[in-house]
């Protein structure tokens, strides 16, 4: 990426979504606290849905880990210089295409060839 206020500007996004992910994860982490199983407090469907929430919420807290892992990535690639380039071939990766997904590391062709690899091993 060559325009340097596009690239603060970005930089900007990138700080911010790591914040929300990072209230995202203090919330996740609440409801994924130990289910109580005494059955004189709790009936056995309000049990259940109890543990059907707190699996949902360590779901989600993979989840936030992997976009986290993404949004520290491209703020590494903005530090070096290299954000806005493909990973991959090192093309440019579009603004367009980083203006909808700030941490994307691939340009099109590039992701498209790995969602194709992935359905294709499935």
């Amino acid at each position: 990426m060559t325009d340097p206020d596009l690239r603060l500007r970005m930089n900007a996004v990138l700080e911010r979504v790591l914040h929300s992910l990072d209230e995202e994860h203090r919330l996740a982490t609440q409801n994924a606290r130990p289910v109580t199983l005494d059955q004189t407090s709790v009936g056995r469907l309000s049990r259940m849905d109890a543990m059907q929430q707190q699996a949902m919420a360590q779901a989600s807290l993979q989840r936030l880990a992997l976009q986290r892992r993404r949004v520290e990535a491209a703020l590494n690639r903005v530090r070096h210089g290299s954000y806005g380039r493909c990973c991959e071939c090192d093309k440019e990766v579009g603004v367009e295409r980083l203006l909808s997904d700030p941490a994307a590391p691939f340009c099109m062709d590039c992701q498209e060839e790995r969602d194709a690899q992935r359905a294709a091993a499935r």
